[in-house]
């Protein structure tokens, strides 16, 4: 049975249906209304809408009993809450202090509950104060005593290097694991990720000696059995002899005790224009270097599946040579010139 309409009501409906401010569910309730006083079937409405037969009766029992007003949401929404300065002043505050309930750290819905506040006012303010509760990070205070000279004298190497010299960075990465899957790799997939089998084959270790050439960004890399001092000096060698000759070559390396024993000392005597710069103690982030294995190991270690120790050797070098093909120097300058050499935040890698 068909409404009848009176003409204004029609209006109305009709410039609810248009209308770009209102609902949107406000507008299809119009147009409900205006099919059905058309002779349209409940078949062709569900159809043109789309919606349930439910829908269309309950809307339209309402208009029949109030009209216009029947079509009237019974449950109004709450009006919606503003982030103002004195919210996120208190967000911030709490955010400082320990959750009551024994965690480590908060989360936005969980401060939210504390403060009966909207979660997503805690994330915007957060977001604002560039805070991240739930990530951390670690570090090492270095004892060293002569901290600032040490670092001076390695940074000065890679922002105002020496005329008509190399500087390497240099360093060893220890016991790579030549791991093997037993199960099949799934392969990545649409809406899956890759995945490996939980369960791995040990083949082995070997060590891995590089030195980043801190002008070019090459790498010159080695792999031994054993990081011992006799490997690193022959590796010392492969990188002298790979230099220009005549040229001073300055290696920044770290405190190792494989690298300060007599067998190291005998080739500085054979070799004058090396110079080795030693970082100070717990100070690895000083060294180029680690930038690069940090990328080696995301690249190729982390996920890599290696059948033999002479295949994890044979995929590193590939790796390297590849990597050299396009290899850039990193650029190390300082973020805040006020800061003083002793902070380990006046330093970035790129």
């Amino acid at each position: 049975m068909a409404l009848t309409l009176t003409t204004d009501e029609r209006t109305e409906l009709e410039q609810r249906m248009r209308s770009r401010t209102i609902r949107s569910e406000d507008a299809r309730r119009a147009r409900v209304i205006l099919l059905l006083a058309d002779g349209a079937s409940y078949s062709s409405i569900e159809q043109a809408l789309p919606c349930y037969r439910d829908y269309i009766n309950r809307w339209r029992r309402r208009f029949l009993a109030k009209r216009l007003n029947g079509l009237q949401s019974r449950h109004h929404s709450q009006p919606p809450s503003v982030l103002t300065a004195e919210m996120e002043a208190r967000i911030l505050e709490r955010t400082r202090l320990k959750p009551p309930d024994g965690s480590t750290h908060w989360s936005t819905r969980k401060l939210a509950r504390l403060l009966k506040i909207n979660h997503n006012h805690v994330a915007s303010a957060w977001r604002r104060a560039g805070l991240q509760p739930h990530r951390f990070e670690r570090y090492m205070q270095s004892d060293d005593p002569d901290f600032e000279r040490k670092a001076a004298d390695v940074i000065g190497l890679y922002v105002n290097p020496p005329q008509h010299a190399v500087v390497f960075a240099v360093d060893e990465k220890t016991a790579i694991q030549a791991l093997d899957r037993l199960d099949p790799v799934l392969p990545l997939s649409p809406g899956r990720a890759e995945r490996h089998g939980f369960e791995y084959y040990r083949h082995g270790t070997l060590s891995l000696f590089a030195a980043l050439n801190t002008q070019t960004g090459e790498v010159v890399g080695q792999t031994v059995p054993r990081h011992t001092s006799d490997a690193f000096v022959d590796f010392l060698t492969a990188v002298v002899a790979g230099a220009p000759r005549a040229q001073e070559i300055h290696v920044i390396l770290d405190n190792l005790a494989t690298h300060k024993t007599q067998a190291v000392r005998t080739f500085l005597v054979l070799h004058p224009t090396v110079r080795l710069h030693f970082t100070p103690t717990y100070s690895s982030w000083l060294n180029q270097i680690e930038l690069w294995f940090a990328k080696i190991e995301r690249d190729l270690l982390a996920r890599g599946i290696f059948t033999s120790v002479t295949d994890l050797a044979r995929r590193i070098r590939t790796y390297i040579r590849h990597y050299n093909k396009a290899a850039k120097p990193i650029r190390w300058s300082y973020r805040n010139v006020a800061h003083r050499i002793g902070s380990t935040s006046a330093y970035t890698g790129h």
